[in-house]
């Protein structure tokens, strides 16, 4: 009986590791990533305002963010990373600087946080929530992976530190994506 009780417990350990595991991502099926609502230089950092068209025929990750959310901060490090990896591939990260706080709405406060946290890829600022509601986003961070033809594709959600459940699946996505 103890060795029933045993093997069902391990079951229940495999499928809630399972469920958790497919919980990390969300597949979104046919549906266009939303062209970039800020068209104004000032509305960008790093970068002049792009368009999805300019990044076709690349996977793109998006990294819904805010400076005062640590959560987003603490996983810049995994994202420096990434960056790093796939720096020859086809991959391109932009940034969606969306303010949680009215302090984040300052051009010159997320440029100070830009350079303290050494990103250089193009971040675009969305203080009037306009590409958080067309990617109809509820988190910071959330990351979005775009494929080539301009389809969104998955969404994982939180805090992401490399070697993780959630970066392993990111990683896994992008090649995934890169090779299509």
């Amino acid at each position: 009986m103890k060795r029933q009780h045993a093997f069902h417990s391990f079951s229940i350990v495999i499928l809630l590791t399972f469920v958790t595991a497919i919980s990390a991502a969300e597949t979104i099926a046919n549906k266009k990533a939303p062209e970039f609502t800020q068209k104004s230089s000032h509305e960008w950092i790093n970068s002049p305002p792009l368009s999805m068209k300019q990044l076709k025929g690349n996977v793109v990750l998006l990294d819904v963010w805010a400076y005062g959310c640590w959560n987003c901060y603490r996983s810049f490090p995994w994202l420096h990373k990434l960056e790093k990896t796939y720096a020859s591939k086809k991959l391109k990260v932009i940034g969606i600087h969306t303010p949680e706080f009215e302090q984040e709405q300052n051009r010159e406060n997320v440029i100070a946080n830009v350079r303290r946290f050494e990103l250089r890829h193009p971040i675009m600022m969305d203080n009037n929530f306009a590409y958080w509601k067309a990617l109809e986003n509820q988190y910071w961070p959330t990351f979005y992976l775009i494929d080539k033809k301009g389809n969104l594709r998955f969404r994982f959600i939180g805090e992401t530190h490399a070697g993780d459940r959630n970066a392993t699946t990111i990683d896994q996505a992008i090649k995934l994506l890169l090779k299509e």
